[in-house]
């Protein structure tokens, strides 16, 4: 059996999770999830403006702050920290932590490869709106494929001390540790199914410990020093979710059913480079205070795609915000929000989407929200994107001026005008996997 924890679910997660994780009890292998799709946009964005940037820049300092423990219990860490650099990522780390072998995945940028794909005859259209990537081809920022863990297992084998991988999937960064302890194979199904759920269930972090839990929330202990999950594998494919004695949280079949739902599709169909996982064949049992088995897993042949992460420009953005308070803090809000859109129209100014929110009303829940026709206070938050920079800057000088010439009781406003930001969008597409190469470099 072994251990594998995960101590960030995003890039931005609980800074202490991975440090307690390593020093409260036992472990082997100690994962790190920063990535999103909006994360590889930051990344992508932050290397524009500095070569030597474009990683979670979290990573190396918490590496240079639990390294000598890890080199003590022989954790070992694997982490998509990498971004779009992992090379200036794993060189930080080995500048604050000399002492650890770090080794690097590459292969899932194809940025340089795009053009060589559309002429191969590989459209990479959009998953969701089937046009070519031909048609965006010119404002392309970033490509990553989303590789699987037998490329970080690999990495495993040269004895490092930490895996860097840029875009992986999140469910391999668990799986690997799986494949290289237990010598699982390409074409063990059922086991990469059991190993992929395993993953997939510890991929958010404490949202597999009782954060973010709908049930009985209230009840949850000690969320202040929540602890975070960990997956005690075994060679058959079976495993127990549980977290550090004496931690925070809670780990029970409601908690764990709560995480297997989360960005799930095809319950039956769950698609990853390594294999497809069958999630109605999942058996839950609680085994004790803060531990739940899952077996039965079954899981089928991988497709022979991978898919793409493809990154870029859009055009611009600016939103913006005040608050209104009692009497009539809706009514305000909503007056305000027509005194801009009435003035936006007069300059002329067209916008791809103007979109408004009343905090405090309905922007969470819509039209299906309960009446509140007597809110204290609201908060106006209104937003602009349209691909004419200049025409989305005067709108951030339409907003402000209502504290004065607008309705009363406006306040909220201290930071004065909105900022204009890039909207760097998303853009998913399928390759032929046999396109794609990977290749672990030892980092000296």
């Amino acid at each position: 059996m072994i251990r594998i924890a995960n101590g960030q679910g995003f890039w931005g997660d609980w800074l202490e999770a991975p440090v307690r994780l390593v020093e409260d009890g036992p472990l082997d292998y100690l994962v790190l999830d920063y990535l999103a799709e909006i994360t590889m946009s930051i990344v992508q964005k932050q290397k524009e403006r500095d070569p030597a940037q474009g990683y979670a820049s979290d990573f190396p300092v918490l590496i240079e702050r639990i390294g000598a423990t890890i080199k003590d219990r022989n954790v070992k860490v694997i982490a998509n920290a990498g971004g779009v650099n992992p090379v200036a990522c794993a060189r930080e780390v080995r500048r604050l932590a000399p002492h650890l072998k770090v080794a690097i995945v590459h292969g899932d940028d194809v940025f340089p490869h795009l053009d060589q794909f559309l002429s191969a005859g590989h459209a990479m259209t959009n998953m969701d709106t089937g046009e070519p990537l031909s048609t965006i081809r010119s404002r392309i920022l970033s490509a990553n494929a989303y590789i699987g863990a037998f490329p970080l297992a690999a990495a495993l084998a040269t004895g490092a001390d930490i895996v860097i991988a840029g875009r992986c999937t999140d469910t391999a960064l668990a799986l690997a540790p799986m494949i290289h302890h237990f010598g699982w194979k390409e074409h063990d199904w059922d086991l990469l199914a059991a190993g992929t759920i395993a993953g997939h269930i510890i991929e958010c972090g404490a949202q597999a410990t009782g954060g973010n839990c709908q049930i009985d929330w209230e009840s949850i202990p000690d969320m202040a020093n929540v602890g975070y999950p960990i997956v005690e594998a075994e060679p058959d494919g079976s495993f127990t979710v549980t977290k550090h004695a004496g931690s925070g949280g809670r780990v029970n079949t409601s908690v764990v059913k709560e995480q297997l739902l989360y960005e799930l599709g095809d319950p039956r169909n769950y698609i990853t480079p390594d294999c497809v996982a069958d999630f109605t064949t999942i058996q839950l049992a609680g085994a004790g205070p803060d531990r739940v088995r899952v077996s039965g897993i079954r899981g089928r042949a991988r497709t022979p795609f991978l898919k793409l992460s493809i990154s870029y420009a859009y055009g611009w953005k600016s939103i913006g915000t005040l608050v209104y308070s009692s009497p009539d803090a809706r009514a305000k809000a909503q007056a305000a929000d027509r005194i801009v859109r009435q003035r936006l129209y007069q300059l002329g100014l067209h916008f791809e989407e103007i979109h408004t929110e009343f905090l405090g009303v309905n922007a969470c829940h819509g039209p299906a929200a309960l009446p509140q026709l007597h809110a204290p206070e609201v908060q106006l938050r209104i937003g602009v994107r349209g691909q004419d920079r200049k025409a989305v800057d005067r709108f951030t000088r339409e907003l402000i001026p209502l504290v004065l010439n607008g309705p009363p009781t406006a306040t909220g406003f201290g930071d004065g005008r909105p900022p204009v930001r890039e909207v760097v969008a998303y853009w998913p597409a399928l390759v032929p996997r046999e396109l794609i190469s990977t290749r672990v470099e030892v980092v000296e």
